[in-house]
């Protein structure tokens, strides 16, 4: 029997990764005259950063300045995340699984101060009992760390719990974890390979979060 719901944050409750990807590309449209792969951009969507400034290093031959860059890229993410929105269905989903009684983690790769603004700033930071992020864990993801941690904060069994993610990457930890998934791509992960997980939805709106727990529970 499910107990406890786990979410991700970037890119599932709010997308930033749109955002991300797009403030990459157009800086290094604008600097270097580089045109960003969206195949690339995605390798480390929900994980570490690490591969992709290394293969952007390795493509500007070594005139890639880093600093600089990130300064530029965090000035127009803000930018253009302030006045985004949740996703459509997220508020549904937990105020749903609030009324259905069920414990709301949070597992994320990003900083807590990261997400506690964002989810103060979309009025949804209540829903939450328990927050694990970066901050939290030795590994991120795709390591299992972060749901680990989440299942042992909610005192609950793998198989008592589910997770919602919308990266490829998300769904590594937490198969490695044993939890079941719904995944719920953004524009940016849409495409990606995804297999193994129980569901994958367009959005939100496309199930009822009952409808979702019933067909989890229903597994053997």
């Amino acid at each position: 029997m499910i107990k406890a719901v786990i979410f991700d944050f970037d890119g599932l409750i709010l997308d930033t990764e749109t955002a991300w990807y797009d403030t990459y590309k157009q800086i290094l449209k604008e600097t270097y005259d580089f045109d960003l792969p969206l195949s690339e951009f995605v390798k480390g969507v929900g994980g570490e950063d690490t591969a992709l400034l290394s293969y952007i290093d390795e493509e500007l031959k070594g005139e890639f300045q880093l600093e600089g860059f990130q300064e530029k890229v965090d000035v127009i993410h803000a930018e253009r995340i302030k006045e985004a929105k949740a996703r459509e269905g997220v508020e549904d989903y937990l105020q749903a699984a609030s009324e259905a009684g069920y414990q709301i983690a949070l597992a994320s790769s990003s900083k807590r101060e990261w997400v506690t603004t964002h989810l103060t700033n979309l009025g949804l930071i209540s829903y939450f009992d328990h927050f694990v992020t970066s901050d939290d864990v030795e590994n991120i993801k795709p390591a299992p760390d972060l749901f680990l941690k989440a299942i042992e904060e909610l005192a609950v069994k793998p198989e008592e719990a589910i997770v919602f993610e919308d990266s490829l990457n998300g769904l590594i930890a937490a198969r490695k974890a044993n939890i079941k998934t719904i995944i719920v791509p953004n524009p940016v992960t849409e495409h990606l390979p995804f297999e193994d997980h129980h569901l994958k939805i367009g959005s939100m709106k496309e199930m009822s979060l009952t409808e979702i727990i019933k067909s989890v529970e229903e597994v053997k």
